[in-house]
């Protein structure tokens, strides 16, 4: 599983020959560097560590500082594992560019979607609510959830209010329209998760 590590930047269109427009997510995807290499023989499993983002010394821990320190790598804001078959083709410190997906079609797109914030059952379910005249006072409340003596308690999985958004979601299959390798940008058709300036992570169909 090759992936990398993006930013969403927003959505445009480009044009087709026949002037037919295609709606595209512009990704800056990568570089990013490794930062530790896992193997079968050391770890249990091969996997490389990648990062993306660069971020200030004064907001890291000793820990993660010296972490960085030894593998010779810039500090970087975003750390994440990727499974590999073959970690042994890789060296720390070695930068993985928006290049890995030349030549592949389609690629899953995860990320977490915009946060809402606490939403009621009407905004979050759909729920239809109450009536809104003849003395009605129950509009937009979720109505009756208990059961009898038996088993006295609300079951597990039923459509509350609760915090809406802010779930990681992946979209999968997306067409490949356009690489852009000198400002690291690849163009996805579709919408992906989250806002504007959200963390992504791509990977080949």
């Amino acid at each position: 599983m090759e992936g990398l590590i993006g930013k969403k930047l927003g959505m445009t269109q480009v044009f087709e020959e026949s002037g037919r427009s295609i709606p595209v997510s512009v990704i800056e995807a990568g570089p990013c560097p490794v930062v530790q290499i896992k193997t079968v023989e050391k770890d249990g499993y091969g996997a490389i560590q990648i990062g993306f983002g660069s971020a200030t010394k004064n907001k890291l821990t000793r820990p993660i500082e010296g972490h960085f320190k030894k593998a010779k790598v810039e500090p970087r804001r975003i750390l994440k594992e990727v499974r590999v078959d073959a970690p042994d083709t890789y060296a720390v410190g070695q930068a993985i560019n928006v290049k890995i997906f030349e030549g592949a079609s389609k690629v899953h797109v995860s990320g977490f979607t915009k946060g809402r914030g606490y939403a009621g059952v009407t905004k979050k379910h759909g729920f239809k609510g109450g009536k809104e005249t003849h003395g009605c006072k129950s509009h937009r409340v979720p109505g009756s959830v208990g059961n009898n003596s038996s088993p006295a308690r609300v079951f597990k999985g039923k459509r509350l209010a609760g915090r809406m958004g802010n779930e990681q979601r992946t979209i999968q299959n997306l067409q490949v329209v356009q690489i852009d390798v000198e400002n690291n940008l690849l163009f996805v058709r579709g919408a992906v998760p989250g806002a504007n300036n959200g963390i992504v992570f791509i990977r080949k169909a």
